[in-house]
């Protein structure tokens, strides 16, 4: 209920937008809603596939759709059926494929006409794990060559294949930015984990003395959180420290934000960071 999908719509000019502008690979949708269609390829969450054709019928039947002319039809769907890995169903009909042949189907439909942006609706629900895997090596193939718009819920899939994100919360973009960017904004400085055995109980005022370091709160009997500045590692620093002072090191790790908390903390009700501050502040 973000918007996701209906944003991909409107880009691809399936539901004309009630405001703002749309603009893809430089044409304008009000202008030439034709012409934006053809520099599109759009892979909706249910693919728009015929379950009683032929895989190989199929992409012909979407060549013809997409207007590719004739001489480049062969060469066309030969390329996706490369690409997609579906060379060992292509004369199988669709109806009796998995659903991760079936989607990787919808995929090659989607590229037969070679767009240079594509579009990509919740590519991988429904999937098994090594579907699942297999979709989304493809979809970071493809963004050699293509520009991928991804909507997805599953934020380990975000972080896998996407360089930009943006985080759409009730219809608004609540961030935009790599997904680096937008765990450091959201967090400030990284921090480590450390766990040692300090005799005397001076452990935290040693660390606080390391260089780099910004702040220790010990948070259980001899483990500590340990923030730094983002430019600085002190963890070589914090080990030899431990070796000089006799002191058992049995963790030493640096921690890692999720696309997940950063989410969560976005889109919750009681938010606890203004979500203008993680923003790129670029035009959308």
């Amino acid at each position: 209920g973000a918007g996701k999908t209906t944003v991909m719509r409107m880009i691809t000019a399936f539901l004309p937008p009630t405001a703002g502008r749309v603009v893809v690979a430089g044409v304008d949708l009000d202008a030439d809603p034709v012409g934006l269609r053809r520099k599109v390829g759009y892979l909706p969450e249910n693919g728009p596939l015929y379950p009683e054709m032929r895989v190989s019928e199929y992409l012909r039947f979407r060549s013809d759709v997409e207007e590719v002319p004739r001489p480049d039809v062969k060469r066309n769907v030969d390329d996706v059926v490369e690409r997609c890995m579906i060379g060992d169903v292509r004369e199988q009909i669709i109806g009796t494929l998995s659903k991760g042949y079936r989607q990787r189907v919808g995929l090659a439909g989607a590229l037969v006409h070679r767009p240079p942006v594509l579009i990509l609706d919740e590519p991988t629900v429904g999937l098994d794990p090594n579907q699942i895997i297999k979709v989304r090596e493809l979809i970071t193939e493809l963004g050699q060559d293509h520009t991928v718009v991804l909507s997805t819920h599953i934020l380990p899939e975000v972080e896998q294949v996407c360089e930009r994100v943006f985080i759409i919360d009730r219809g608004r973009i609540v961030a935009d930015g790599t997904p680096e960017r937008l765990r450091s904004k959201l967090v400030g400085d990284p921090t480590l984990t450390v766990e040692l055995r300090a005799s005397g109980g001076d452990g935290r005022a040693a660390l606080e003395g390391v260089p780099g370091i910004t702040g220790v709160a010990e948070v259980s009997d001899g483990v500590y959180r340990v923030r730094h500045q983002p430019a600085e590692d002190p963890r070589e620093a914090i080990f030899h420290l431990a070796v000089a002072r006799g002191w058992v090191l049995t963790t030493l790790t640096q921690d890692r934000t999720s696309l997940e908390d950063v989410f969560v903390r976005l889109t919750t009700r009681d938010r606890t960071v203004d979500a203008e501050a993680v923003t790129a502040g670029e035009g959308v």
